[in-house]
């Protein structure tokens, strides 16, 4: 009975063990590390330096593409005076010309018509002025009667107002007055000059010999380039950071990103409704010559300093092209943390997003921090 029993015993103790062979050699399942911690071995942390992330005085730059552009109050565009057809122009472009320049010359006849009528008032005038004189010496030896010069004065006060419209007429038609002398002699000039109102640099020119022009025709662009404006768009959300007077950094891609430093003298008064921006200006010396009318540029305009959370720029730890710091987790422990900041200002970067006011964060070794984390995350 016993034989019976052991057996069967006898016949699953292999399986039993094979069982218990398999559960043995089984590992335990593991956690996943977490890549973005890391623990501070002790040489290590003797090197780091840690300080409580905290609020400071912050001037927030605003950085917004621009351009140079004409200063509008050193700008003329020269037009015809008359109707006429364009007989020579000696203004050329990039001249640098004068005031009282002459750039173009216009053969008009309305202006030798207009020209004829002030002649012919004018010897009306002369006549009348006769006339009058010669009657209040008749009236005076009782030869004529009061009625007969009252006539001739009236003629004379008649023709005298019709030669100073004709004169005003060709004054508005560009002659000078001692063109208008030369016409008291007979003499009848029929070409009209177009003249540099102002002194600067000819930048366009709208016109070619035998054209046809009229006074609404822009013919000439003259610019004194002396002074530049740079001008921006900021966009709305935006001009609360901005004031008039503050001082604007422009960098200038075409002069190697050369520096210039003026003062913020416009703020626009009407947001563009289709870029939704204001625009604002900074006038720029020019005394040079080599800022050019239509250069892009950047405006970096200084606000107003605020209160805001910053930390060190050391503490930035650049990963995966973006900005990181490591938070302090206690006993050794530090956490990389994406977070993001504002432009380096004195040392120290404004904090947008990612860290709170308290926290405490490594402040200086970092980057050896971060290779230890690496060199942790590779060996698992």
């Amino acid at each position: 009975m016993k034989k019976a029993l052991l057996l069967p015993t006898l016949l699953l103790l292999p399986l039993l063990l094979s069982a218990c062979g398999e559960k043995a050699e089984k590992p335990e399942a593991k956690a996943p590390a977490d890549p973005m911690l890391v623990s501070a071995t002790p040489d290590l942390a003797r090197r780091l330096r840690t300080a409580v992330v905290g609020e400071a005085p912050v001037s927030e730059t605003l950085r917004v593409a621009g351009q140079i552009d004409f200063d509008e109050n050193r700008v003329a565009r020269i037009g015809a005076t008359v109707t006429g057809r364009v007989s020579a122009m000696p203004g050329q472009i990039g001249a640098q010309v004068g005031r009282g320049a002459v750039l173009a010359q216009i053969t008009s006849t309305d202006l030798t018509t207009q020209q004829l009528a002030y002649v012919r008032a004018r010897s009306a005038y002369e006549l009348n002025r006769r006339n009058a004189e010669r009657a209040r010496t008749l009236f005076a030896a009782d030869v004529i009667s009061a009625a007969e010069l009252q006539k001739r004065e009236s003629e004379y006060s008649v023709s005298s107002a019709e030669m100073r419209a004709a004169a005003d007429q060709l004054r508005l038609l560009g002659l000078s007055h001692s063109a208008l002398g030369s016409l008291g002699r007979g003499t009848v000039n029929s070409v009209s000059q177009v003249t540099a109102t102002m002194s600067g640099v000819i930048v366009e020119r709208h016109l070619a010999l035998g054209q046809v022009v009229q006074p609404s025709d822009q013919l000439f662009v003259v610019a004194d380039l002396s002074k530049v404006w740079a001008v921006a768009q900021v966009p709305e959300q935006q001009v609360h950071l901005v004031k008039p007077g503050e001082t604007v950094t422009i960098e200038v891609p075409a002069l190697e990103d050369e520096k210039r430093t003026g003062k913020l003298v416009f703020i626009g008064h009407t947001v563009d409704p289709k870029t939704r921006t204001v625009l604002i200006r900074t006038e720029l010396d020019n005394s040079k010559g080599d800022l050019k009318p239509m250069m892009l540029a950047t405006m970096l305009v200084q606000g107003q300093a605020q209160p805001r959370l910053v930390v060190p720029a050391s503490a930035v730890v650049r990963e995966n092209n973006a900005d990181h710091v490591f938070v302090s987790e206690g006993g050794g422990r530090y956490r990389l943390r994406a977070v993001t900041l504002g432009h380096e200002e004195a040392g120290k970067r404004a904090v947008q997003s990612g860290l709170k006011a308290g926290e405490t964060i490594v402040v200086d070794g970092g980057f050896h921090l971060n290779t230890e984390r690496n060199r942790q995350a590779t060996e698992g």
